[in-house]
């Protein structure tokens, strides 16, 4: 198959909700559609019940939430699928912003029972400065929801894009019985006393896991299964559709302008294939990316490709450190040497793997859009470009402003050489920042944090992989901003601080200031309008900050210093 062939048969999208609508559950069903499993596992299994394939870490099966982002490639209906099931708290916000940078389209799940919420909204934000496609999946219709109708106007009116229902709901919670195709009119029929298996009588039909299909609304079985009143909903709810609703334009759903909207269940398999079969049809190939204000064919010759998330230990057998690299153009070949930027080092990718979850196999070549993994090459971090043409170099990706600080202090010097090696690999992934206050009484290093779980998930993964007890001491700071690097050190020396804030440095060497409070903040801003401050670094030249990523193709914009 040629290149162009292959790349654009790939799909590469991440899954994103809120936390408990029903993200993970989603994501097993794919898999199951796309037989990559033979049974979806649950999020909170049972010993007789397969786990999850995407949350694999322990922490995360025992408190039965995604608290790494995960990578699932397989085959589906002629095409190669890269998913990425993403965190929903917001703790891991940041893991989920990376991710976001490495597809070219989201699935947003939404609880049809509580309707949008606030991660739901900053994720989606993310999603539409970044011009990233979304399709809308209301799940949980087998149980009370509220409107349909009102869902929509909500998904119009608070993310303020257009929308249009591919699917309509046969009536809700316990009176949900199917949905009905809007473009054929073709009817769904589901059962949930048998998990989404075909009603009898009707007939099977796709890969008789899910539905039972009548050619028309009209269809007197049809009508007798749904009953009367809900029958007569429907045909008006449609009509309303046809009449009023916005109309569907493809080209507006890969401008970022539309969303197709699908109904279902997850976890009763009602409207999943229909949502994968539409998110395929619907969805683009790899999309061209900037570089150097340029856009970058997928189809380029020249492989190039960044990392976008480093997993430590996913497998428990070896202390390696897995690098996750989004290929952006041309065909990426096993052993191949390539340019890693940041070093400007010729490198040699010999330990490349496809991956599913945890597990991963050797993998000798793959194409634009796809995810791979990497071991072996200490020097990586995210947001690392790796090349063939060194003349390509995709924008940084971006760091948070951490909002939680503490100590971690091993509890025994017979481990302490463990404690230091588990958290040095451990700090390599990037989620947690290590910062060096100035004039501190001990030299240990200040951790910065987006959410306090993740202080939690690095003392689990200390103890768990590496077999080291540690303690966290809370830190006084509550809020950190960069500083613009032109600014000299005789300028900080002279700024006054107050209720004790102070100066550090990150691991980057750039210069932070860390204040007990957003007044402290506020007040120093107010009194040194001459040190710009920023909650995103900027770059060496101080003119711009690193708010745009690797897959952003519009231009960066200058950040602004806080007000």
């Amino acid at each position: 198959m040629s290149l162009s062939n292959e790349i654009g048969r790939r799909r590469t999208f991440a899954i994103i909700s809120h936390p408990d609508a029903g993200k993970t559950t989603l994501t097993e069903k794919f898999l199951l559609y796309g037989g990559a499993v033979q049974l979806a596992g649950s999020v909170t299994a049972r010993k007789s019940q397969r786990a999850t394939a995407s949350d694999w870490m322990e922490l995360e099966r025992k408190r039965g939430i995604s608290i790494s982002s995960t990578v699932l490639q397989f085959e589906y209906g002629g095409f190669c699928i890269n998913l990425l099931d993403t965190p929903g708290h917001q703790d891991f916000s940041e893991d989920t912003y990376r991710v976001l940078t490495a597809v070219d389209a989201a699935v947003m799940v939404i609880d049809a029972g509580k309707g949008i919420e606030s991660q739901t909204r900053k994720l989606f934000e993310i999603c539409r400065r970044r011009g990233v496609p979304i399709f809308t999946f209301m799940n949980k219709l087998d149980r009370p929801t509220r409107d349909p109708l009102e869902l929509l106007d909500e998904l119009e009116s608070v993310l303020g894009m257009h929308a249009y229902p591919v699917n309509w709901p046969l009536g809700t919670g316990f009176g949900f019985t199917g949905v009905i195709e809007r473009f054929t009119r073709q009817v769904h029929l589901f059962d949930a006393a048998t998990q989404g298996q075909h009603k009898p009588g009707l007939g099977k039909s796709g890969l008789g896991r899910a539905t039972a299909t009548v050619a028309a609304l009209a269809d007197d079985r049809v009508r007798a299964a749904v009953g009367d009143v809900a029958h007569e909903t429907t045909l008006e709810e449609l009509a309303m559709l046809d009449s009023a609703g916005a109309a569907f334009d493809p080209a507006a759903v890969l401008r970022g302008e539309l969303t197709p909207v699908f109904f279902g269940s997850a976890s009763n398999n009602f409207g999943v294939q229909l949502l994968l079969d539409g998110f395929l049809k619907y969805s683009s190939a790899p999309r061209p990316r900037a570089v150097r204000g340029a856009l970058l064919d997928p189809a380029a010759r020249p492989f190039s490709g960044f990392i976008f998330k480093m997993q430590a230990n996913m497998d428990p057998r070896h202390r390696d450190c897995l690098a996750f690299v989004r290929v952006c153009s041309g065909r990426f070949e096993r052993d191949m040497t390539v340019t890693h930027h940041r070093s400007g080092k010729k490198v040699r990718l010999s330990n490349s793997h496809k991956l599913f979850g945890r597990e991963r196999e050797t993998v000798d070549e793959a194409f634009a859009g796809d995810i791979i993994g990497v071991i072996g090459q200490p020097e990586f971090r995210v947001g690392d470009t790796l090349t063939e043409d060194p003349a390509i170099v995709f924008h940084a990706l971006p760091r948070f402003a951490p909002e939680h600080f503490a100590y971690l202090h091993s509890t025994g010097a017979a481990q302490q050489k463990r404690f230091r090696a588990g958290l040095a690999q451990l700090l390599q992934e990037g989620v947690i920042q290590v910062l060096e206050v100035d004039n501190a009484a001990q030299k240990l290093p200040l951790l910065g944090a987006v959410g306090p779980l993740q202080f939690d998930v690095v003392q689990y993964r200390l103890q768990s992989e590496y077999g080291a007890e540690s303690r966290l001491v809370a830190a006084p700071w509550a809020c950190m901003r960069w500083i613009d690097p032109r600014v000299s050190a005789e300028t900080l020396r002279s700024a006054t601080l107050l209720g004790g804030s102070t100066f550090a440095t990150d691991s980057d060497d750039r210069r932070v200031v860390l204040f007990p409070s957003d007044w402290e903040l506020n007040y120093f801003a107010g009194q040194h309008a001459h040190i710009p401050l920023a909650d995103v670094p900027f770059t060496d030249d101080g003119h711009e900050s690193l708010v745009h990523d690797a897959g952003d193709q519009s231009e960066p914009t200058a950040c602004q210093p806080v007000e």
